[in-house]
């Protein structure tokens, strides 16, 4: 039998960006040993692609907003499927958490007077996003993580984490290998925390890296948890549409809320007609189907998109406020923003929908496994706030570390994991250089990227997800004749083959959900059922795993209590 490294902690953290990072801070200064695994480099984290700012009712540029302002932003944001409680204390904790990583060292852009700089964006009713230029998920990653060195937490970077193990019905530790060498390692602790992000490697254009395969949230369902509403799948409205090598990257919203503006090929500021009030500042769903429905009916940019001009800006202050974005668009695409439009198109961003988790602490449905961050699902809905995933990050990674805290702190000893069940995944992990077979994990990523770009991106149809689905059981049929040769060292193609594994589970997931909920809702748009249903309004839908095989059911949205519902009258 391999053998195999072990480092023990009473919490372990998997995903090292801005959830990740917080809630291993505030383990440990709970004083507990944490250990903290990041599949990539420390500070390679996804939250730096969140550039235009985190959203946070501080009300010093407009006095007026405040925490309710905000919770009915985000709720009417969701389209009323969110889960209130988490919307409530995201709104009321935000600008606390804000003014916490300004101590910590965040230096944010300020107002001539000197107080925190806050920027309008889509669907905010006032200007809530304290940023630095458009670089905030960077400078929040610098700020997290200085914090953590400090607070003596272990790092392990580079380790792809393979499975969650337990004993008995408790997580019990988490088991991977050495990107690196290949070597395996097992981490036994009392608590997990999930902060592994997303999954939009799963479609072919995404601003998402090639860390976004899903692997917390697989992990997670494997051993019991629940996925809440993973049919909604945000697709950003402005990506970079043109070299085809960086297709889909992200080109922020800060762009759209320093005053840039979309225009088709006609010339026409066409936003204006589908959103006569919040213009080019409507909710990202909104937005992205516009761009859709210009490209559809011939008015589109020559690649397949929009022109979002920010000329009449002036060279200076584009230079001041997007310097990201500048030199973005001059080193990849050889296109000088302050002279010429940037050509955009959407790209699939963010998961809504992600592990059932409890408001308060960020508790799974499996004792002893918190989640925080995009793998968790609740605050946003059915469509997401510019701004809401940054201080989701430290609200709900703060409250997650605390509480996987105090839950580790309360056990009375150390949990065992059974030996057999660590030799059973080094089996696992180890089939796919054992087996006879001839398929290739990357052409089947390819295969299954295509299958979920056309049928379950921005336009949805019942038939169309139905021959997703079928293909999506056929991928993971092939899947096991998947054949890696070579070594464990530096082996991408075995690497492909476990996220592959991952990517799989999200997808079916993600297209029984969506054939479940018959309307149309945010992000999850049918064209066969293409209006809300009041109905499907109360429902939440929960994928699970039962006898092996993946069952849907729903449950209902928490009620709101009334002195919330009165915001809404």
């Amino acid at each position: 039998m391999e053998q195999y490294e072990i480092f023990e902690h009473d919490v372990l953290v998997i995903g090292a960006g801005g959830a990740g990072l917080r809630a291993a801070i505030a383990a440990a200064e709970a004083g507990l040993t944490v250990g903290l695994v990041c599949k990539s480099l420390l500070g390679k984290a996804h939250t730096v692609m969140a550039e235009g700012g985190i959203a946070a009712a501080l009300g010093g540029v407009d006095p007026q907003d405040n925490w309710q302002v905000h919770f009915a932003d985000t709720m009417r944001g969701g389209q009323f499927i969110n889960d209130w409680r988490m919307a409530e204390i995201h709104a009321k904790e935000a600008p606390e958490r804000v003014l916490e990583l300004e101590r910590w060292g965040a230096l944010f852009d300020r107002t001539p007077e000197g107080k925190i700089l806050q920027r309008p964006f889509g669907a905010h009713t006032y200007r809530r996003l304290s940023h630095v230029g458009d670089r905030t998920g960077l400078e929040m990653i610098r700020t997290l993580q200085d914090r953590a060195i400090q607070a003596g937490i272990d790092v392990y970077p580079e380790v792809t984490t393979t499975a969650l193990l337990k004993d008995g019905a408790r997580i019990a530790g988490a088991f991977g290998y050495r990107r690196e060498t290949g070597r395996f390692i097992l981490f036994p602790a009392k608590a997990v925390i999930l902060a592994t992000g997303g999954w939009g490697r799963i479609w072919q254009v995404t601003s998402n890296s090639w860390e976004s395969t899903g692997d917390g949230a697989a992990m997670a369902y494997e051993v019991g948890a629940d996925l809440r509403d993973v049919e909604m799948m945000q697709v950003h409205p402005t990506g970079m549409v043109w070299p085809p090598g960086v297709r889909g990257l992200l080109v922020t919203e800060a762009v759209r809320g320093e005053g840039g503006v979309l225009r088709n090929s006609q010339g026409e500021r066409f936003m204006l007609r589908y959103d006569p009030q919040k213009k080019d500042l409507s909710s990202r769903d909104v937005v992205a189907r516009a761009i859709n429905q210009e490209v559809l009916e011939g008015r589109g940019s020559p690649h397949g998109g929009a022109f979002l001009d920010v000329t009449p800006l002036g060279a200076d202050r584009i230079r001041q406020k997007l310097p990201n974005m500048y030199d973005q668009y001059l080193k990849l695409a050889d296109i000088d923003i302050t002279k010429v439009p940037m050509e955009v198109a959407p790209t699939v961003h963010y998961a809504m929908g992600g592990l059932r988790v409890e408001p308060e602490s960020g508790a799974t449905t499996v004792p002893g496994l918190y989640a925080a961050g995009e793998v968790a699902s609740g605050l946003h809905g059915a469509n997401r706030l510019g701004g809401n995933s940054l201080s989701d990050l430290v609200v709900f990674g703060k409250r997650a570390g605390e509480c996987a805290a105090t839950y580790s702190r309360d056990l009375p000893a150390t949990l065992q994991v059974p030996r057999d069940v660590v030799e059973a995944e080094i089996v696992r992990v180890l089939a796919p250089f054992e087996r006879d077979g001839n398929e290739n994990p990357f052409l089947l990523h390819e295969e299954l990227q295509a299958t979920m770009q056309e049928r379950a991106s921005i336009i949805r149809t019942g038939e169309g997800l139905q021959k997703a689905l079928e293909k999506i059981l056929e991928l993971k049929e092939r899947s096991r004749r998947t054949r890696i040769t070579g070594s464990r060292m530096y082996n991408p193609g075995w690497h492909m083959t476990i996220d592959l594994d991952c990517m799989l589970t999200l997808s079916e997931a993600v297209v029984r959900a969506a054939i479940a909920r018959r309307e149309s809702r945010g992000a999850h748009y049918r064209l066969d059922h293409p209006n809300k249903d009041p109905e499907f309004g109360k429902l939440n839908i929960i994928a699970r795993k039962s006898r092996g095989e993946m069952t849907i059911t729903t449950v209902p949205v928490p009620p709101m209590p009334e002195e919330l519902a009165r915001l809404f009258t």
